[in-house]
């Protein structure tokens, strides 16, 4: 289950995306954390992010001046920097998730930034969970290549965030994409195939309650990988009712894999991303899980 956790016996640091979802729409967010701070007599300070890669910094330097945990308050990607600096060390990373979609924070049962996020650090538990790696870039949630890669450049682009944001753009985006090839490699084998989306799931969803990898666990030592293989206007909404419905896995046009570790091969480099964030890299990617390799506070009730 793992040690209970309360915020007010520990140093701590609080690091905020002033440009994150919620964030941005909904500047109290940090007034709230201040008042939090005070109510409750912590000994805590906030750091606002100013640039990429900036929460990274942030989180390495709270370490280095004795915080015992860091808090990330904003969606997936500055929880991927926040966690980065944490992975394989005892210090605990906590989540106010204010991102758009949040899919890590609901799958941990911290759906977004309310009351219940903020009491989850005065009276959760620490849980060890698994991270991925692909090609050195740590994820914790979701990476992904093919249209999964291509919607994340285009909406990290974006000013407005959201659902139907990313609703908007995936629909701009989608006569223009082709499948491309790919070849999988794993310990029970390989198989190659078109693939319109390559999805190598930590958590269970990309966010928003959209289950890319029905069933997946953060801390199964395995990572979930879902092939999307072929995706036209006639098989477009079953395909996306069966992402909100949890039954993906089912589709005919859909390979589902798990394991600790995969090899993907693609004709050329490109894109991937890692939760949401985009990198340039190889043609061959290597992705693995790092089994219970990073401290999380989650709420005392979370299975």
């Amino acid at each position: 289950m793992g040690s209970s956790f309360d915020i007010r016996s520990v140093k701590s640091t609080f690091i905020f995306n002033p440009r994150s979802g919620h964030n941005a729409r909904n500047p109290y967010l940090l007034q709230r954390t201040r008042a939090f701070i005070a109510e409750n007599a912590l000994n805590s300070t906030i750091q606002l992010t100013e640039r990429p890669k900036h929460a990274t910094e942030l989180a390495r330097l709270a370490l280095a001046e004795g915080s015992e945990a860091v808090i990330a308050i904003g969606g997936d990607g500055t929880l991927n920097e926040v966690a980065t600096a944490l992975v394989d060390c005892p210090q605990s990373l906590g989540l106010i998730p204010c991102g758009s979609g949040n899919g890590l924070g609901r799958h941990l049962g911290i759906p977004k930034p309310d009351k219940s996020a903020y009491d989850t650090l005065l009276s959760g538990r620490h849980r060890s969970i698994d991270y991925g790696t692909a090609n050195g870039h740590h994820f914790f949630n979701v990476a992904g290549m093919g249209f999964d890669a291509e919607i994340s450049t285009r909406f990290n682009l974006l000013t407005r965030r959201g659902l139907m944001s990313y609703v908007s753009t995936t629909l701009k985006a989608w006569n223009s994409y082709r499948p491309a090839s790919y070849s999988i490699h794993s310990e029970i084998g390989s198989v190659t195939t078109d693939a319109f989306i390559i999805a190598v799931a930590n958590s269970d969803q990309y966010g928003n309650n959209c289950y890319v990898a029905p069933g997946a666990s953060v801390s199964d030592g395995v990572i979930n990988l879902t092939v999307i293989k072929k995706v036209n206007w006639i098989t477009a909404m079953p395909l996306a009712a069966r992402l909100f419905f949890g039954s993906i896995s089912h589709s005919p046009h859909v390979i589902c894999l798990s394991g600790p570790e995969f090899q993907i091969e693609r004709t050329d480099s490109g894109p991937i991303h890692t939760d949401g964030e985009v990198h340039q890299t190889d043609a061959t990617v290597e992705v693995r899980v790092h089994h219970q390799g990073l401290n999380v506070i989650v709420p005392a009730s979370l299975p």
